[in-house]
């Protein structure tokens, strides 16, 4: 039973009705602050993770052709639509859907949710995702206080990914390797770093169309590990 994903995303949900109830009581001195904080968080896990990269080339690659391809398929105008029609749903302003895109980017691709994800699947351990909801649960409430409730719907394409992750563990992770699995939590730790400069507004990454990167990562460095490091060494 993926009891991980599941409080992950119920984190999410509740946070996000937290933050939509008290957002008129919470004084903008806290939200700004905690902003900054969660920023940081951000960047400090994205850079934890990154540290663990074993194949540099292959990962940067990956990060290359992964914005490439997510630019040429305009993953970053479909996720900002999507973000948009969200916000319709629950009458908030379009205004806020870069926002929202920093969220959706942070609970659905972060390299520990998906890595956790795998775990979870491939020997039942929920521990990584467990202590991933408590910073979600923080983070949802605080963006939700200027976001609304559509912070909460964020939950819904949270699980689908996971589950999906969950269900493909057996099939994935088997295939993969130590230098793999570092690679791809390094690729990971670049878009959460990335995320944590939006979250703290002092560059606006294209977040959403690096995504493809995760997908591209592994079979990169599987290649680079097997065909180019024997050359090279």
């Amino acid at each position: 039973m993926p009891i991980g994903i599941i409080i992950n995303v119920l984190s999410v949900i509740i946070g996000g009705f937290a933050g939509a109830a008290i957002k008129d009581r919470l004084p903008q001195q806290y939200r700004t602050n905690l902003t900054m904080l969660f920023g940081a968080a951000s960047m400090g896990m994205g850079i934890a993770s990154i540290v663990l990269m074993e194949n540099m080339p292959a990962v940067i690659l990956a990060l290359i052709l992964g914005l490439l391809a997510g630019m040429m398929m305009h993953l970053g105008e479909a996720i900002n639509k999507g973000a948009g029609m969200m916000i319709r749903m629950i009458g908030g302003s379009e205004e806020n859907s870069q926002d929202l895109i920093t969220v959706i980017v942070l609970f659905c691709a972060s390299g520990t949710g998906i890595y956790g994800s795998l775990v979870s699947g491939m020997n039942g351990d929920h521990s990584i995702l467990i202590a991933k909801s408590f910073l979600d649960f923080f983070t949802a409430l605080i963006f939700a206080c200027s976001l609304g409730k559509s912070v909460s719907l964020v939950g819904i394409p949270q699980f689908v990914i996971m589950i999906l992750l969950y269900i493909l563990a057996g099939v994935i992770f088997p295939l993969t390797t130590p230098a793999m699995i570092n690679d791809f939590k390094a690729c990971g730790g670049f878009l959460m770093l990335a995320t944590g400069f939006r979250i703290m507004q002092l560059k606006a990454f294209p977040t959403a169309d690096m995504i493809p990167a995760m997908i591209l990562v592994m079979p990169l460095s599987k290649l680079w590990s097997a065909l180019i490091v024997p050359l090279i060494s």
